[in-house]
Protein backbone atom coordinates (compact mmCIF):
# COMPACT_ATOMS: atom_id res chain seq x y z
CA UNK A 1 0.00 0.00 0.00
CA UNK A 2 1.18 3.54 -0.74
CA UNK A 3 1.00 5.52 2.50
CA UNK A 4 1.56 9.06 3.74
CA UNK A 5 3.19 9.19 7.18
CA UNK A 6 1.98 11.99 9.46
CA UNK A 7 3.92 13.22 12.50
CA UNK A 8 3.14 16.04 14.92
CA UNK A 9 4.65 17.72 17.97
CA UNK A 10 2.85 20.40 19.95
CA UNK A 11 5.56 22.74 21.22
CA UNK A 12 8.24 24.82 19.54
CA UNK A 13 10.89 23.34 21.82
CA UNK A 14 10.11 19.82 20.59
CA UNK A 15 10.06 21.03 17.02
CA UNK A 16 13.41 22.81 17.37
CA UNK A 17 15.15 19.92 19.09
CA UNK A 18 13.58 17.46 16.66
CA UNK A 19 13.86 14.52 19.06
CA UNK A 20 10.19 13.59 19.11
CA UNK A 21 9.81 14.17 15.39
CA UNK A 22 12.82 12.02 14.55
CA UNK A 23 11.60 9.22 16.83
CA UNK A 24 8.15 9.24 15.22
CA UNK A 25 9.57 9.23 11.70
CA UNK A 26 11.91 6.33 12.50
CA UNK A 27 9.09 4.17 13.86
CA UNK A 28 6.82 4.93 10.91
CA UNK A 29 9.57 4.14 8.42
CA UNK A 30 10.37 0.85 10.18
CA UNK A 31 6.69 -0.10 10.13
CA UNK A 32 6.56 0.45 6.36
CA UNK A 33 9.62 -1.74 5.88
CA UNK A 34 8.12 -4.48 8.05
CA UNK A 35 4.73 -4.56 6.31
CA UNK A 36 6.00 -3.75 2.82
CA UNK A 37 4.18 -0.40 2.51
CA UNK A 38 5.53 2.22 0.12
CA UNK A 39 6.23 5.39 2.08
CA UNK A 40 5.32 8.14 -0.38
CA UNK A 41 5.94 11.12 1.90
CA UNK A 42 6.43 12.10 5.54
CA UNK A 43 4.28 15.10 6.45
CA UNK A 44 5.22 17.08 9.55
CA UNK A 45 3.23 19.49 11.72
CA UNK A 46 5.73 21.10 14.10
CA UNK A 47 4.46 23.12 17.06
CA UNK A 48 0.79 22.45 16.37
CA UNK A 49 -1.96 21.37 18.77
CA UNK A 50 -4.29 18.44 18.14
CA UNK A 51 -7.17 20.63 19.29
CA UNK A 52 -7.63 22.01 15.78
CA UNK A 53 -7.87 20.33 12.40
CA UNK A 54 -6.55 23.47 10.68
CA UNK A 55 -2.97 22.24 10.54
CA UNK A 56 -1.09 22.76 7.27
CA UNK A 57 0.60 19.37 7.35
CA UNK A 58 -2.58 17.45 8.15
CA UNK A 59 -4.53 19.22 5.44
CA UNK A 60 -1.80 18.44 2.91
CA UNK A 61 -1.81 14.77 3.93
CA UNK A 62 -5.60 14.55 3.63
CA UNK A 63 -5.49 16.15 0.18
CA UNK A 64 -2.90 13.56 -0.85
CA UNK A 65 -5.37 10.83 0.09
CA UNK A 66 -8.19 12.59 -1.74
CA UNK A 67 -6.11 12.96 -4.91
CA UNK A 68 -5.12 9.28 -4.87
CA UNK A 69 -1.43 9.95 -4.26
CA UNK A 70 -1.63 7.43 -1.40
CA UNK A 71 -4.11 4.85 -0.18
CA UNK A 72 -3.47 5.21 3.53
CA UNK A 73 -2.39 7.57 6.30
CA UNK A 74 0.12 6.19 8.79
CA UNK A 75 0.35 7.61 12.33
CA UNK A 76 2.17 6.58 15.49
CA UNK A 77 -0.94 6.82 17.70
CA UNK A 78 -4.40 8.44 17.49
CA UNK A 79 -3.56 11.57 19.51
CA UNK A 80 -1.02 12.58 16.85
CA UNK A 81 -4.01 12.99 14.55
CA UNK A 82 -6.73 14.30 16.88
CA UNK A 83 -7.90 14.23 20.49
CA UNK A 84 -11.52 14.90 19.60
CA UNK A 85 -14.11 12.16 19.12
CA UNK A 86 -16.12 14.52 16.94
CA UNK A 87 -13.16 15.32 14.68
CA UNK A 88 -12.21 11.65 14.44
CA UNK A 89 -15.76 10.75 13.42
CA UNK A 90 -15.69 13.39 10.71
CA UNK A 91 -12.36 12.11 9.40
CA UNK A 92 -13.60 8.52 9.34
CA UNK A 93 -16.70 9.57 7.41
CA UNK A 94 -15.02 11.88 4.91
CA UNK A 95 -11.55 10.46 4.28
CA UNK A 96 -11.22 6.99 5.73
CA UNK A 97 -14.10 5.23 4.09
CA UNK A 98 -11.98 4.64 1.00
CA UNK A 99 -8.52 5.27 2.44
CA UNK A 100 -6.97 3.44 5.40
CA UNK A 101 -5.92 5.07 8.67
CA UNK A 102 -3.22 2.98 10.31
CA UNK A 103 -2.14 3.54 13.91
CA UNK A 104 1.08 1.73 14.77
CA UNK A 105 0.89 1.77 18.55
CA UNK A 106 -2.58 0.21 18.63
CA UNK A 107 -2.03 -2.01 15.58
CA UNK A 108 -5.26 -0.54 14.27
CA UNK A 109 -6.27 -0.33 10.61
CA UNK A 110 -9.53 1.42 9.68
CA UNK A 111 -9.80 -0.43 6.39
CA UNK A 112 -11.93 -2.85 8.43
CA UNK A 113 -15.06 -2.17 10.50
CA UNK A 114 -13.32 -3.66 13.54
CA UNK A 115 -10.42 -1.25 13.13
CA UNK A 116 -12.76 1.75 12.99
CA UNK A 117 -14.53 0.55 16.14
CA UNK A 118 -11.27 0.13 18.08
CA UNK A 119 -10.04 3.59 17.07
CA UNK A 120 -13.35 5.22 18.05
CA UNK A 121 -13.33 3.51 21.45
CA UNK A 122 -9.75 4.50 22.20
CA UNK A 123 -10.33 8.13 21.26
CA UNK A 124 -13.51 8.21 23.35
CA UNK A 125 -11.66 6.86 26.38
CA UNK A 126 -8.85 9.40 25.95
CA UNK A 127 -11.34 12.28 25.74
CA UNK A 128 -13.19 10.98 28.82
CA UNK A 129 -9.93 10.84 30.80
CA UNK A 130 -9.08 14.47 29.92
CA UNK A 131 -12.56 15.71 30.80
CA UNK A 132 -12.59 13.78 34.07
CA UNK A 133 -9.21 15.20 35.08
CA UNK A 134 -10.47 18.71 34.31
CA UNK A 135 -13.60 18.15 36.42
CA UNK A 136 -11.52 16.90 39.37
CA UNK A 137 -9.27 19.95 39.19
CA UNK A 138 -12.22 22.35 39.09
CA UNK A 139 -13.90 20.56 42.01
CA UNK A 140 -10.73 20.74 44.10
CA UNK A 141 -10.32 24.46 43.42
CA UNK A 142 -13.95 25.15 44.28
CA UNK A 143 -13.58 23.26 47.57
CA UNK A 144 -10.45 25.22 48.51
CA UNK A 145 -12.23 28.46 47.69
CA UNK A 146 -15.20 27.48 49.86
CA UNK A 147 -12.78 26.83 52.72
CA UNK A 148 -11.36 30.32 52.41
CA UNK A 149 -8.08 29.24 50.89
CA UNK A 150 -6.52 32.04 48.86
CA UNK A 151 -5.99 30.81 45.35
CA UNK A 152 -3.24 32.46 43.35
CA UNK A 153 -4.22 33.29 39.82
CA UNK A 154 -2.29 31.00 37.48
CA UNK A 155 -0.34 32.64 34.67
CA UNK A 156 -2.51 33.43 31.67
CA UNK A 157 -5.67 32.31 33.47
CA UNK A 158 -7.76 34.64 31.31
CA UNK A 159 -9.40 32.44 28.67
CA UNK A 160 -9.27 35.18 26.05
CA UNK A 161 -5.48 35.31 26.38
CA UNK A 162 -5.21 31.53 26.21
CA UNK A 163 -7.35 31.45 23.07
CA UNK A 164 -5.15 34.12 21.47
CA UNK A 165 -1.98 32.18 22.31
CA UNK A 166 -3.42 28.98 20.81
CA UNK A 167 -4.51 30.89 17.72
CA UNK A 168 -1.04 32.35 17.18
CA UNK A 169 0.57 28.98 17.86
CA UNK A 170 -1.68 27.34 15.24
CA UNK A 171 -0.47 29.94 12.75
CA UNK A 172 3.07 28.69 13.26
CA UNK A 173 4.33 31.72 15.22
CA UNK A 174 7.43 31.23 17.38
CA UNK A 175 7.36 31.71 21.15
CA UNK A 176 9.09 35.08 20.79
CA UNK A 177 6.65 36.20 18.10
CA UNK A 178 3.67 35.20 20.23
CA UNK A 179 5.06 37.03 23.25
CA UNK A 180 5.67 40.17 21.19
CA UNK A 181 2.18 40.03 19.68
CA UNK A 182 0.55 39.73 23.09
CA UNK A 183 2.49 42.71 24.39
CA UNK A 184 1.72 44.85 21.33
CA UNK A 185 -1.96 43.90 21.42
CA UNK A 186 -2.20 45.06 25.03
CA UNK A 187 -2.77 41.77 26.84
CA UNK A 188 -1.67 42.04 30.47
CA UNK A 189 0.50 39.51 32.23
CA UNK A 190 -0.18 38.53 35.83
CA UNK A 191 2.38 41.11 36.99
CA UNK A 192 1.46 43.71 34.39
CA UNK A 193 4.74 43.54 32.49
CA UNK A 194 5.75 42.53 28.98
CA UNK A 195 5.26 38.97 27.80
CA UNK A 196 8.24 36.61 27.78
CA UNK A 197 8.70 33.60 25.47
CA UNK A 198 9.19 31.31 28.46
CA UNK A 199 5.80 32.33 29.89
CA UNK A 200 4.15 31.48 26.58
CA UNK A 201 5.99 28.15 26.47
CA UNK A 202 4.66 27.17 29.92
CA UNK A 203 1.09 27.91 28.91
CA UNK A 204 1.38 25.99 25.64
CA UNK A 205 2.80 23.02 27.54
CA UNK A 206 -0.20 23.16 29.86
CA UNK A 207 -2.87 23.76 27.21
CA UNK A 208 -1.73 21.56 24.33
CA UNK A 209 -0.19 18.19 23.98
Amino acid sequence: MKVIAYVRVSTEEQATQGVSLAAQEAKLSSYCDLYDHELVEVVVDASHSAKTMSRPGLQRALQALKSGKAQGLLILKPDRLTRSVRDLGELLETYFQKSALISIQEQCDTSSAAGRLVLNVMTSVAQWERETASERTKAALQYKKSQGVALGRPPLADQQIIDRILQLNAQGRSLRQIASALTVEGYSTQRGGAWAPNTVRKILAREVS
